[in-house]
């Protein structure tokens, strides 16, 4: 690939997606172009530029796809979720006794598996609190992983990635080569395809927000713009959960960390008009 194709592919990508590719990250693009080549029956990478500079929406779309398919699997991190289930949950449902109803959102949701481990967690917890539920809302960029989340179905290989054997057993069918998960668990979450670069205030309003390990992917003012917007659908208690490889410090202000708690982060609000100040402000 020259190098102009290669800033070309580099300057579409972050148009449509906002991942920045820089020339050392030649080789990402070329392994993942060359896959994609087979699939739309074209001949080599170089043909596939060229439809991009024809405009052909199709490619764009399937080259996004490609670029933006991330690494996911059930429970990524364990600890994140055990301190989610012991140090904002209990807090979070205290406060919501009365309506006993959570919404989720888990960004970037690619093939589910996040998703579909939080609907795990809160089936438990709220098995010993009976009236709650909640709403858990997966999104992503491509697709085709909205499809395949909608599905619930892994391969063995997939289930091996942290499912521990007790969920695998009381929520997934055995379908002889891989596992599906069962209808009472797919009812508990929605897939739809989003693009956090766009608005996205129609989702509506979040008690709690997963967004891991993506705006690793981003710029600075693009990482700023999507937290900003994602500050405006939590409501004053509500918590934002970032991957261990991001933060807030020099990217935002909308967040500040939650103490004691790794990887959350809670929302700052600007001061009410008339509103009198704070004791020692």
């Amino acid at each position: 690939m020259t190098p102009q194709d290669f800033e070309f592919c580099s300057v579409l990508l972050k148009l449509r997606s906002g991942l920045i590719l820089t020339p050392d990250k030649t080789y990402l693009l070329t392994s993942r172009l060359a896959p994609l080549t087979r699939k739309l029956g074209m001949n080599s990478p170089d043909d596939i530029v060229a439809a991009l500079r024809r405009k052909d929406r199709a490619v764009e779309d399937a080259v996004v796809e490609a670029m933006t398919t991330n690494e996911t699997y059930f429970f990524r991190d364990p600890q994140v979720f055990d301190q989610c289930r012991t140090a904002v949950l209990p807090a979070m449902m205290k406060a919501r006794g009365a309506m006993k109803r959570l919404r989720v959102w888990s960004a970037a949701s690619s093939s589910g598996q996040e998703a579909y481990s939080l609907a795990l967690m809160f089936k438990d917890e709220f098995a010993k609190t009976p009236g709650w539920n909640s709403t858990i809302v997966g999104t992503d960029l491509s697709e085709e992983m909205v499809e395949r989340a909608w599905n619930g179905t892994y391969t063995h290989f997939e289930i091996q990635r942290g499912l521990p054997v007790k969920y695998l057993m009381a929520h997934f069918e055995d379908l002889k080569g891989s596992w599906r998960i069962k209808p009472d668990l797919r009812n508990m979450v929605q897939f739809r395809k989003l693009n956090l670069l766009e608005e996205f205030g129609s989702l509506g309003q979040f008690d709690i927000v997963f967004c891991r390990n993506v705006l690793i992917y981003f710029d600075p003012p693009t990482k700023a713009k999507i937290l900003a917007n994602i500050s405006r659908l939590l409501p004053d208690d509500g918590v934002l959960y970032l991957g261990g490889a991001e933060g807030v410090l020099g990217v935002t202000e909308a967040f500040k960390p939650m103490p004691n708690v790794r990887g959350a982060y809670v929302p700052v609000r600007a001061p009410r008009p008339g509103a009198s100040p704070k004791l020692g402000a």
